[in-house]
């Protein structure tokens, strides 16, 4: 088996699974309760906090568990957008982005917000001069992909970052579940109010992410109830995947810094050398300024999905464009 499609899933490390079992069999009891079993579980859910927010070189409780990148997205989104309707009704995206990030700007839209749609180009890069220029006072939320997940474009977020820096009324936020452990970002640095990152595209369970919110924001939380997640997302930590998540962030970022990334751009590499000379074959993906783990390519006078279903037959596993909608016409 060849299995070529990690940007839509992958599969989870034998150690995560460990720690999921584990903490499923050991830390059973609600971490809100507050008996013995119950403080056990406070505890771990403290740990798995602070371990997370020391492989993000950022402070705890800047750390949100989440369910993934779709809750991830849509929580700094309308967070935002409902948490601050004082200081203005207009967002900036590109028409890049993942579905999880269009859909809840048209939710928001039909809302009574405004929104910006930028162009890219046809490498689907953004021009910071573009989004400099749709600025505007009122403009609340800035929201940009850094690894488009479908051609393996790297976004200019340190740019816009900066350009965001002397605009402490507009949040910037990131979607970085492509580039979590393949290509870096220093949130602080950076600029980044918000970022998103999703715990199945770095071999971790499914349903499990996590959303960095900078101290001191105060976003609208998406899910009402008891209070966890000091707050910000109510509903019973599902503490087995998010310790788990952990661990999994930990063997990435580990994996990435011996080398991971320098194997997956080799391979990448390899592939289109050898196949970029043939007469079909078209290369989307941007030599430069992409990530080390995406390679997008048009095969012409092939439906794509013919040559998913006869790759297939060969025990080699691709996608056509985002899982998310793979069904779509």
């Amino acid at each position: 088996m060849i299995y070529l499609d990690n940007s839509a899933t992958t599969k989870p490390y034998p150690e995560v699974i460990d720690t999921y079992r584990i903490a499923s069999e050991q830390f059973f009891a609600n971490p809100s309760s507050i008996h013995q079993l119950g403080g056990r579980s406070e505890d771990l859910l403290n740990k798995s906090r602070e371990q997370a927010a020391a492989l993000l070189h950022v402070k705890p409780h800047e750390v949100i568990f989440t369910s993934g990148g779709t809750e991830g997205n849509n929580f700094a989104i309308k967070g935002t957008a409902l948490g601050f309707p004082e200081r203005g009704k207009h967002l900036i995206t590109t028409k890049v982005e993942h579905p999880a990030s269009l859909r809840a700007f048209e939710q928001l839209e039909k809302l009574g917000f405004e929104v910006t749609y930028l162009n890219v180009d046809r490498y689907g890069r953004v021009s910071v001069d573009d989004v400099k220029n749709a600025l505007r006072d009122e403009t609340l939320l800035v929201s940009i992909i850094h690894v488009n997940n479908e051609l393996g474009t790297i976004q200019p977020i340190k740019e816009i970052g900066k350009l965001l820096k002397n605009r402490p009324k507009t949040l910037f936020h990131v979607d970085h579940v492509q580039g979590f452990t393949k290509v870096p970002l220093n949130f602080h640095e950076d600029g980044i109010d918000l970022c998103t990152i999703s715990g199945h595209k770095i071999h971790g369970p499914k349903g499990t992410g996590i959303l960095y919110k900078r101290e001191g924001i105060m976003l609208s939380p998406l899910l009402a109830g008891g209070g966890q997640e000091f707050g910000f997302r109510s509903g019973t930590e599902n503490l087995p995947a998010i310790a788990a998540v952990v661990k999994a962030m930990r063997l990435s970022t580990e994996r990435g810094r011996n080398g991971g990334s320098s194997q997956m751009r080799m391979l990448t590499y390899h592939i289109r050398e050898t196949l970029e000379s043939h007469p079909r074959i078209i290369f989307n993906t941007p030599k430069e300024d992409a990530a080390p783990h995406i390679l997008n390519m048009t095969v012409k006078g092939i439906r794509s999905e013919v040559l998913i279903h006869a790759l297939d037959t060969q025990g080699i596993y691709v996608s056509t464009k985002s899982a998310c909608s793979s069904k779509a016409q």
